[in-house]
């Protein structure tokens, strides 16, 4: 692990560079929120923020991520919140958060998307993690992968993910 990374729970503003590390927004990127009129009134993205829309999502797993975008309404350049869906053993569940804490992922609560976590006669749960970060296909093949590996280690697997942004503003 690099000894730089922050390993604190973000706060609802933290924004996260395409490889998961936290950043700031720098001056150019002010001034364009500014311009678009996204700067003074607009709030950043939080995980759970209600007036986000899916642009983008698949629960499959063989479908490319590149392909998925392309025939999406997602809008690059824009701030998403990417959300993972993984069913695990309740008993597994908080170790596979934490360790999704570690790059900048939150737990969504039952209320924030509806009632989609469940227990199973397998005694399993579904645990929806998110996190906000600037996006395009391959790291968002990346994080797939990441969400991959993160469900095999804690006995699990991946049921769907999808992009959210807000939605486009009518000029």
């Amino acid at each position: 692990m690099d000894g730089d990374r922050n390993t604190s729970r973000p706060s609802d503003s933290a924004r996260w560079d395409l490889n998961g590390h936290p950043v700031g927004a720098g001056r150019w990127e002010r001034m364009r929120q500014r311009l678009s009129g996204r700067g003074s009134g607009g709030a950043p993205l939080g995980v759970d923020d209600a007036d986000l829309i899916v642009v983008a999502e698949s629960d499959d797993e063989t479908v490319a991520s590149s392909a998925v975008l392309d025939e999406s309404a997602w809008r690059a350049g824009d701030d998403v919140v990417l959300r993972h869906m993984l069913r695990v053993p309740a008993a597994r569940a908080d170790d596979a958060v934490a360790t999704a804490a570690l790059d900048g992922y939150q737990r969504l609560d039952d209320d924030a998307l509806g009632r989609t976590v469940a227990g199973g006669a397998d005694d399993t749960v579904v645990v929806v993690l998110a996190r906000r970060q600037t996006l395009d296909a391959m790291h968002l093949s990346q994080e797939r992968s990441r969400m991959a590996g993160l469900g095999a280690r804690h006995g699990g697997t991946v049921l769907r993910w999808q992009v959210l942004q807000r939605p486009e503003a009518r000029r």
